[in-house]
């Protein structure tokens, strides 16, 4: 590992655990961040946590917030569910600046969720636009990983990275998961010119070896037990110049039966091996 290397534990890998468990695993196996599930901050402040609290908890504990994630179906929503959108995107910008959280993630809608003729495109454009700015507000950046299930909106990196790029909002760039690059056959081509100051995030995660249109998240596996060629993913990462956080997000059921600190030290090995 580099000095300038960055591992985080999302808290999607422990699932039902609670968010003091994710952070007392992170720093007890290791890792040099954590990034937090909503849900999971929001259940910690209903029981009495306080941002405060919360982030001399991770200061006590030598880890940094990587992000929020996520704000789900955020870019086709229309009337009174895109305030809602909008809504959320506020909260979580305002929980993240307290923290000095840099990033909130957002993820596209669905298809089916698109009014008739809408122009995905701009579409996703505008709602970036519009979170992208209560971001910079909060002095927050919004992280966009495009999904690679079929019926998302935007599945692939190059049409991620073509409205990133076209929006040109300083506070809107991409979080790139490895488990969604594969299973949307986004391509090695999509990487080249990337800036990577525009990547803010990369999500490690394995597949099991089924055709990818069959694939859910209840199918990543640990780095290295899969089929995704990730040692060549950070390899042509690194050669791009990314320098930001690499963080271990697993949706899989079966990993929530182990305990949450061994299933922490475990990820953070795997992941260290990529880059041997």
């Amino acid at each position: 590992m580099t000095a300038s290397r960055r591992f985080a534990l999302n808290g999607a890998t422990t699932g039902p655990a609670d968010l003091l468990t994710d952070l007392r695993a992170a720093a007890q196996a290791g890792y040099q961040g954590l990034e937090l599930r909503d849900t999971k901050l929001q259940q910690y402040l209903e029981s009495g946590g306080s941002i405060y609290a919360l982030r001399t908890q991770l200061a006590d504990a030598g880890l940094e917030a990587i992000s929020i994630n996520a704000i789900e179906r955020s870019t086709l929503a229309g009337g009174t569910a895109r305030a809602d959108v909008l809504r959320r995107c506020r909260t979580l910008c305002e929980w993240a600046a307290g923290l000095d959280c840099p990033y909130v993630i957002a993820v596209p809608s669905f298809r089916a969720e698109a009014q008739p003729g809408t122009d995905i495109r701009a579409a996703t454009a505008a709602a970036l636009n519009d979170m992208g700015e209560i971001g910079h507000r909060h002095g927050v950046r919004i992280g966009f990983e495009f999904l690679g299930f079929r019926d998302c909106s935007v599945n692939t990196l190059e049409l991620a990275r073509d409205i990133v790029e076209t929006l040109k909002h300083p506070s809107v760039g991409l979080v790139l998961d490895a488990f969604h690059f594969h299973i949307g056959g986004s391509t090695w081509g999509m990487l080249e010119g990337l800036d990577p100051e525009r990547l803010f995030i990369v999500h490690l995660d394995d597949a099991e070896d089924h055709p990818p249109s069959q694939l859910t998240d209840a199918n990543r596996l640990l780095p290295g037990d899969g089929v995704i060629p990730l040692r060549d993913l950070v390899r042509r990462l690194d050669t791009l110049g990314y320098e930001g956080p690499y963080s271990i997000e697993l949706f899989r059921p079966e990993y929530y039966e182990w305990d949450p600190v061994e299933l922490a030290k475990e990820a953070l090995r795997r992941m260290e091996r990529l880059f041997e």
